[in-house]
């Protein structure tokens, strides 16, 4: 059975583990902007902090409303053929893709109504309601807004089709304005709403250009200004991207320990870092099986095989990864599980991964469904949307 059906007992473990890895991170972030105990205690060394893209002074001393930072993680995983599951990668900035399963799975009632009455399948039609409930949660009073970019922006669908489900306010960053300290929505009538909890779908550095970029003209004057004094939620907190740094998941199992005093129930990926220098000892004698990732890229963009190289790429490469070791993490090629898809007609295996959603609020809350990704290219490890993968609905069976 494929990750596009989880047993009852594969979804507890994995809930189990889920749970334990955002809660960790979550402390991880708080530390990061606060006391910064990690560093202190060379857990984790302070160049893979600073040297993060995803670190932002900016947020240093900035407590959240209820010292949430993690609200919508998007966890990414795959299974080796031997059953062992792996964590590749940490999504804790604007993590997308919830929508995809929610519209499949609607298709699929509407069209065969039948299999779910005569399969033991978990509903999972609530995602809507674990996200208001999670932006309910940490709102400081006032309407829940989702703040996208606009029409032309990939993901547009996504965000106006969540706002729908929420009942939350779709809005643009022309429709906000700060006032007195406090964000407002601002109606088609000029009539002026007050707002306590963004969710939005904008990355850190066009959300306010009174503090990140100047020349954003999608994000908000003075919003990050308010939201340091706490008189509105902003889902993801910014500066997340601290923790989902590539070279930091090579210290979450770490954290684990450190934040919770307890062993990591997933696994990370076998991983090096060249900053190490018997991490670099061992990459460089082993280049050849594994895949090499830019720790500042996303989106599958980065990663390089060793094995695919040709010979002048490989010196090119080589040269670069000593000079800038702190650039890349090196995973061992994991096997993973293919799951069957059909393509031009046919049936075929094709390699896939499970994004996983785990939102914080009061508690940590893992959505019984995710994102089954898989590769359109029977040659590739590449799943992600962006490279030409596709998607399945991912069903969590009851019994």
């Amino acid at each position: 059975m494929g990750f596009d059906r989880l047993p009852k007992d594969d979804f507890a473990f994995l809930e189990k583990g889920l749970k334990q890895r955002v809660m960790a991170l979550n402390l991880f972030i708080q530390d990061i902007y606060g006391e910064k105990q990690i560093i202190r205690d060379r857990v984790v060394p302070e160049e893979f902090v600073y040297a993060s893209s995803g670190y932002l002074a900016q947020c240093e001393g900035v407590q959240p409303p209820k010292g949430v930072y993690t609200h919508i993680a998007g966890i990414d995983l795959v299974q080796g053929k031997d059953g062992s599951w792996y964590i590749l990668e940490d999504n804790l900035r604007v993590p997308s893709g919830a929508s995809y399963p929610m519209i499949a799975r609607d298709l699929c009632r509407r069209s065969s109504p039948e299999t779910f009455r005569q399969y033991q399948i978990e509903d999972d039609r609530n995602y809507a309601q674990l996200l208001r409930k999670t932006m309910d949660h940490v709102n400081t009073g006032g309407h829940t807004v989702i703040l996208t970019p606009g029409r032309y922006n990939a993901a547009y669908f996504e965000h106006s089709y969540l706002a729908e489900q929420t009942g939350a306010h779709l809005v643009t960053g022309s429709e906000l304005i700060v006032e007195n300290d406090h964000l407002y929505f601002v109606d088609y009538s000029g009539r002026k709403e007050p707002v306590g909890a963004v969710y939005r779908r904008i990355s850190d550095d066009y959300l306010d250009p009174m503090n990140f970029r100047d020349d954003s003209v999608i994000g908000i004057p003075h919003l990050y200004d308010i939201y340091r004094k706490g008189n509105v939620a902003l889902l993801n907190a910014p500066g997340n991207g601290v923790a989902d740094d590539k070279g930091i998941y090579y210290f979450v199992p770490k954290m684990i320990k450190y934040y919770l005093g307890e062993e990591p129930i997933l696994q990370n990926a076998p991983t090096y870092l060249p900053f190490y220098p018997e991490d670099m000892s061992y990459v460089l004698d082993h280049f050849d099986e594994l895949v090499l990732k830019d720790v500042a890229e996303a989106g599958g963009y980065g990663v390089v095989f060793g094995s695919k190289m040709t010979a002048a790429q490989k010196a090119d490469f080589l040269d670069l990864l000593r000079r800038e070791p702190r650039r890349f993490i090196a995973q061992e090629v994991i096997d993973f599980r293919d799951l069957d898809i059909m393509d031009e007609g046919k049936r075929v295996p094709r390699k896939a991964d499970l994004r996983a959603f785990v939102l914080l609020g009061e508690e940590p809350m893992v959505w019984k469904s995710g994102l089954t990704r898989f590769s359109r290219n029977p040659d590739s490890f590449i799943v992600n949307s962006s490279q030409g993968g596709g998607f399945k609905d991912t069903w969590v069976l009851s019994r």
